[in-house]
C-alpha cells in the first residue's frame, strides 16, 4: 500500500523536479520511500547539513528557474534552514521547503522539547520564508502543495515551507484519493508575466531619447525572468552604460563596450565612476539594494530614473522614480525597445565610457602581472578566467570572493552563469551552491571561489561532491584571516585583530583535507604554479580543492584600498560615516 510520502513525491515529479537536497528522518522517510519508487524521474542527494541543503536548493533554482526543493526532519533538521530561506527569500529565489513535524495531535507536547525535537515550527518559519503553511490533514494536502508551488513561482518569487505531520505522511494512500493534480503553469518562474501600461511605456522611451549620458542598471530580476538575452538586445541599441549588480552580471555580455562591470563597492571602479556622471539611471530587475544603490548615494538628486520592477513595492522605496514600470523585466523591455525605435547614437559618451574603462583595466592589468608572494588574488582570477569555457558555471561564496570574482572573471554571454548569495551576503555558500548547479548540469564543470573563513563553514559538504562526482573545482584564497573584518578593525578600530583563524603554530591546510575526503588536493603558494594547479583540477573527472596562499592584505573594496594606500596618519574614519542613508527624494524630470 502507497502512502502520502508517495503523493508528495508523486507531486514534486510532476511539477517538473529532478532532484531534492536534504537529509532524511524518522518523520519524513515515507517522503524517502516516495522518491525511491521514482528514480527515473526524481532523485534525492543526501546532504552532510540541513542548511547546506537550502542553498543547493537554492542554485538549483537560478540555473533552473524552477523552485529548488530542500527536505528536513523535525526540530533540530528544520532549525538550521533559516540561513539559506533567507538568502532565498531575499534574492527572490523560489524554493519549497518540505519539513517534517512531530503527530497533529501531539499538539501540547510540542512546548521546550516534551516530545522529541518539538518546538513551534509554523511561527518559526514565518519569519523567514515567503510564507508557510501546516498541513492540518490528508484531504489538504494536495492543495497545499500545489498553493506553495504558485506562491513561490507568482511575483515576487521566494521560499515556502510545507510543515507535514508525521501521521500525515504515514497515512495510506490508494494513489486516486486524494489526486496528485498540479499546475503546470507553476514548473518555472515566473508564473505570470504582466506588462506596464503603453503610457508608461511611451513615457520611459521618450526619457531615454532625451537622456545625454543613460545608463542602464541590471539587477538579479533579469536572470528571474530569464530575460538576459532580451536585455542584451535592447542594451545594444540603448547607447548608454550598462552596469549590473553581483547577482544580475551576465545580464549582458561584459565584452560588450558599453559594459563597465558590476556596480558594487567591491566591484568595478569603472561603474562606479561611470554612473556618477550618468543623467538617467533605468534600473531594470534591480531592488536598489545598499551595495548597488553604493550606500544609497544613488540615484544623485539630479539624476531622473526609469524602474523596471515586477514587485509594485519597490517603485519608491528609497527614492520616488520619474517613470515607475510594473511588470516582468522582459515583458516590459520588449515593450521599452520597441518603443525606443531606433538606436539613439551618442559617441560622447561612449567615448567616455571607453576612455574610463580603459583606465580602470589598465590599474588591473598591474595587479595580474604581480608575481609576489603570497599570491595577489587578481592573478588567480585572471588565470582562471583564461581556462572557462562558455558553459562553465562559477558559484561565489560571500565576502572578498564576490569582489574578485565580479571584477576580473567577465561574463562572456548573456545567461546566469554566475551565482552570488547576495540575498544575506552569508559565508558557505559556494561549496554547497555547487552541489545544486551540479546537479542541474551532469557533466559541466562548476567553479567555486571562497575564501578560507566562508570555506570552512563547510567543508564536510566536500564529501558530498566526493560521493557524486561531481566535476567542482574549489578555489580556496587562504589568507588565514577573515580579510573583510581583518581590515574593518585595522581602518575603523585600530587593529583589534579578532579575526585571525590561523597563528604561527596552527595553519589548516584545505588541500590536505580535501584529499582525506576523497579529491584531488592541490596546495599554491607561487604565483608561476597557478596555471598548473588550475590546469590539473579543471581536467580533473571529479571534485578537487586548489588551495592558493594569498596576500592578506588584498582587498576588492576600493575604498578600503584608498585608505590603506593613505596610510596611518589619515583621519581616523569611523563606521557610521560608510553607511548613511540619505533621505528619500522625487527623482526630477530630464530638460
Amino acid at each position: 500500500m502507497a502512502h502520502m510520502g508517495d503523493l508528495v513525491a508523486e507531486m514534486l515529479a510532476q511539477s517538473g523536479v529532478e532532484a531534492v537536497f536534504g537529509m532524511p528522518g524518522g518523520q519524513t522517510t515515507a517522503l524517502h520511500d516516495g522518491i525511491s519508487r521514482r528514480q527515473n524521474r526524481i532523485r534525492h542527494v543526501l546532504m552532510r547539513d540541513e542548511r547546506n541543503a537550502a542553498y543547493a536548493a537554492d542554485a538549483y533554482a537560478r540555473l533552473t528557474g524552477k523552485p529548488g526543493v530542500c527536505d528536513v526532519t523535525v526540530g533540530p533538521g528544520a532549525n538550521l534552514l533559516p540561513a539559506g530561506l533567507l538568502e532565498a527569500l531575499n534574492a527572490s529565489i523560489p524554493m519549497i521547503a518540505i519539513v517534517g513535524e512531530l503527530p497533529l495531535d501531539w499538539l501540547t507536547l510540542k512546548e521546550k522539547g516534551i516530545a522529541s525535537q518539538g518546538f513551534d515550527q509554523l511561527s518559526f518559519f514565518k519569519t523567514c520564508t515567503k510564507e508557510s503553511y501546516l498541513v492540518p490533514s490528508v484531504a489538504a494536502l494536495p492543495d497545499i502543495i500545489r498553493t506553495a508551488f504558485r506562491v513561490a513561482t507568482s511575483p515576487r518569487p521566494g521560499p515556502v515551507a510545507i510543515i507535514i505531520p508525521h501521521d500525515i505522511f504515514d497515512a495510506e494512500w490508494d494513489g486516486t484519493s486524494p489526486a496528485a493534480t498540479v499546475d503546470d503553469r507553476t514548473q518555472r518562474v515566473p508564473y505570470l508575466r504582466s506588462v506596464a501600461p503603453a503610457a508608461d511605456i511611451a513615457r520611459a522611451a521618450a526619457l531615454i531619447r532625451q537622456a545625454k549620458r543613460p545608463a542602464l542598471i541590471c539587477g538579479g530580476g533579469v536572470h528571474g525572468s530569464d530575460a538576459a538575452d532580451i536585455v542584451t538586445g535592447f542594451a545594444d541599441r540603448f547607447g548608454g552604460l550598462v552596469v549590473t549588480s553581483l547577482s544580475g552580471k551576465g545580464a549582458v555580455p561584459e565584452t560588450r563596450d558599453y559594459a563597465a562591470g558590476v556596480l558594487n563597492p567591491l566591484g568595478s571602479w569603472a561603474a562606479i565612476e561611470l554612473v556618477q556622471e550618468a543623467d538617467l539611471l533605468v534600473w531594470c530587475g534591480s531592488k536598489v539594494s545598499q551595495n548597488t544603490g553604493m550606500n544609497w548615494t544613488l540615484p544623485r538628486p539630479e539624476q531622473a530614473t526609469i524602474t523596471i520592477d515586477c514587485d509594485p513595492l519597490e517603485h519608491g522605496r528609497t527614492f520616488r522614480p520619474t517613470v515607475p514600470l510594473l511588470g516582468d523585466v522582459r515583458e516590459i523591455v520588449t515593450a521599452l525597445d520597441a518603443a525606443l525605435g531606433d538606436p539613439v547614437a551618442r559617441p560622447e559618451w561612449l567615448a567616455r565610457i571607453a576612455e574610463v574603462k580603459a583606465e580602470g583595466e589598465a590599474a588591473k592589468a598591474v595587479e595580474i602581472a604581480s608575481d609576489s608572494a603570497p599570491i595577489q588574488p587578481p592573478r588567480v582570477m585572471a588565470e582562471l578566467a583564461a581556462r572557462l569555457g562558455d558553459d562553465d558555471i562559477v558559484v561565489s561564496d560571500a565576502s572578498f570572493s564576490a569582489g574578485w570574482i565580479a571584477g576580473y572573471i567577465p561574463a562572456k554571454r548573456p545567461g546566469r552563469q554566475f551565482l552570488f548569495a547576495r540575498g544575506q551576503g552569508g559565508l558557505g555558500y559556494s561549496v554547497p551552491g555547487a552541489i545544486g548547479a551540479a546537479e542541474t548540469r551532469p557533466g559541466t564543470r562548476i567553479v567555486t571561489v571562497a575564501g578560507d573563513g566562508a570555506f570552512s563553514y563547510t567543508v564536510g559538504e566536500l564529501a558530498t561532491q566526493a560521493q557524486f562526482n561531481q566535476r567542482v573545482v574549489n578555489v580556496v584564497l587562504n589568507n588565514g584571516r577573515l580579510g573583510w573584518i581583518q581590515l574593518w578593525q585595522e581602518i575603523f578600530f585600530k587593529n583589534v585583530q579578532s579575526a585571525l583563524l590561523e597563528t604561527d603554530t596552527v595553519q589548516p591546510g584545505f588541500a590536505a583535507a580535501a584529499q582525506a575526503l576523497g579529491l584531488k588536493g592541490i596546495l599554491v603558494e607561487r604565483a608561476e604554479d597557478i596555471g598548473a594547479a588550475l590546469d590539473a583540477a579543471l581536467a580533473h573527472d571529479g571534485p578537487s580543492v586548489v588551495e592558493v596562499r594569498i596576500d592578506d592584505r588584498a582587498t576588492p573594496i576600493h575604498s578600503f584600498k584608498r585608505r590603506m594606500r593613505e596610510g596611518a596618519d589619515a583621519p581616523r574614519a569611523r563606521p557610521g560615516t560608510v553607511y548613511k542613508l540619505r533621505e528619500w527624494k522625487v527623482s526630477p524630470d530630464l530638460d
